[in-house]
């Protein structure tokens, strides 16, 4: 095994460790917290499974470290009506306190997941930068509008049509559409969509978007019109030091005229610590800026190369900013939301199979994710932490049993019918809920492998 693969893989079991560890960590957090608050004695805090590494008694309770990383438990006394038999035992059980009571502790796992996720998405507003909220109307790979006479039009493609997969390769989201049409140097493209109940197959042959610019070329097939229209600056960035702004669209960069946002991109990325002459359409008057490209350092696959950034946000993004720290307070929840419901809409879209399940990822592409995270900064990684809690604190939501979901539905049941449920009931839907879960997990890990031979 050569050195690169080594320090690839090397670096990316750290960060996976770094980041579950984060969201483990923040969730158990929430069980013990309201826990130790209703009065229930916790025996121990677990993070991982399987043989103990670290352990230390403090008090009443044992914090462990384990060996297999997949998550983690609260083990609280009085779980089972059987454990307790004094009086004074019954003050610090969990299974007899309040059913309000148990449902908070229940709850605040996947709550606190929701907590973590706003305190970085608010810490993020309050430097000033802006914070991205796609939605799947922005993401989804349906085509919207085609250009007369386009190629997407002569091959017979049509308005409402989603694309599933290009060359037989499964293209998610608009961008993966649109990556996949520019890597084809204009080469036939077999697009599969969805049209209705029926999946078809078109032959598409992309073409340059601007024939006489040859030093830039940018293939299309007449669905992808993304504009150079600036939507958002950072601050603190060289688009903002050279006066860009918000509404500017990109019309020429060092004489080259602009067609797109991926042209732009590109030249940007090619020319790090380069002074760019830059034509911008301002309120329909043309000014000409110069922007300087800041150096950064990017590693794929064990190899670092020095791209240049500016520092903007494009077309097919909502954004949320906020204007101080005090207003940040405000637009995290909105962006804590918005991402949310991304994941909630993401995960119906998947049951009723408008997604493909084999988007589904485990934690070898939580572990590439999170690497790749890494390379771009410490940002990335919060960035991607919050996201992750997200989606964490949604499926620990889902009422599957053995999962937190799971045990409010059994509170749920136990409120409507003023009793536990069966004893044998709960054992009967733990059985399914294990073999369920166990089900997706080997599920996402087969993705993952399917992900890692393509």
């Amino acid at each position: 095994m050569s050195p690169d693969i080594i320090y690839v893989v090397t670096q990316k079991v750290w960060w996976f460790l770094v980041v579950l560890g984060v969201l483990v960590t923040f969730h158990e957090f929430g069980h013990f917290i309201v826990a130790r608050w209703a009065g229930v004695k916790v025996l121990k805090f677990s993070l991982g499974f399987g043989p103990r590494l670290l352990s230390r008694q403090i008090g009443d309770t044992e914090y462990v470290v384990s060996a297999i990383p997949l998550g983690g438990y609260v083990k609280m006394f009085g779980e089972d009506v059987g454990d307790v038999a004094s009086t004074e035992e019954r003050e610090q059980s969990f299974v007899h306190k309040p059913l309000w009571k148990r449902t908070l502790i229940v709850a605040a796992g996947p709550g606190f997941n929701f907590l973590l996720s706003y305190l970085i998405f608010s810490a993020w507003l309050a430097t000033g930068s802006p914070l991205p909220i796609p939605t799947f109307a922005e993401l989804s790979p349906t085509i919207d509008a085609i250009k007369a006479d386009s190629p997407a039009d002569k091959a017979g493609l049509q308005v409402g049509d989603r694309i599933i997969t290009i060359n037989e390769q499964d293209v998610p989201t608009r961008s993966s559409v649109y990556a996949a049409i520019a890597e084809s140097r204009g080469r036939s493209l077999i697009v599969e969509v969805r049209r209705g109940d029926a999946l078809k197959a078109f032959v598409v042959t992309p073409t340059l978007y601007a024939p006489d610019d040859l030093k830039n070329p940018v293939y299309v097939i007449g669905i992808e019109e993304a504009p150079p229209l600036v939507t958002s600056v950072m601050p603190d960035t060289p688009a903002e030091r050279a006066g860009l702004a918000d509404g500017d669209r990109i019309l020429a960069i060092q004489g080259d005229q602009i067609h797109t946002w991926g042209q732009m991109t590109k030249i940007v990325r090619a020319h790090p610590n380069e002074p760019l002459t830059t034509q911008v359409e301002r309120e329909a008057t043309t000014i000409t800026l110069t922007i300087t490209p800041e150096p950064h350092e990017v590693t794929e696959e064990g190899h670092t190369t020095v791209i240049g950034k500016i520092g903007i946000m494009g077309p097919g993004r909502s954004v949320v900013r906020a204007s101080s720290p005090f207003t940040a307070v405000v637009q995290g929840v909105k962006a804590t939301w918005g991402w949310s419901e991304l994941t909630v809409v993401g995960i119906y879209k998947m049951i009723t199979g408008d997604i493909a399940l084999n988007n589904l990822g485990g934690p070898l592409m939580i572990a590439s994710a999170s690497g790749t995270a890494a390379e771009r900064g410490i940002p990335d990684v919060m960035f991607f932490v919050a996201i992750l809690s997200i989606n964490l604190g949604i499926l620990n939501l889902l009422p599957i049993p053995i999962l937190d979901g799971g045990h409010l539905f059994f509170f749920a049941c136990e409120a409507v019918l003023g009793r536990p449920l069966a004893e044998r009931q709960r054992e009967v839907a733990q059985q399914v809920g294990i073999v369920l879960l166990f089900g997706i997990m080997i599920f996402a890990f087969f993705n993952d492998i399917q992900r890692m031979l393509q």
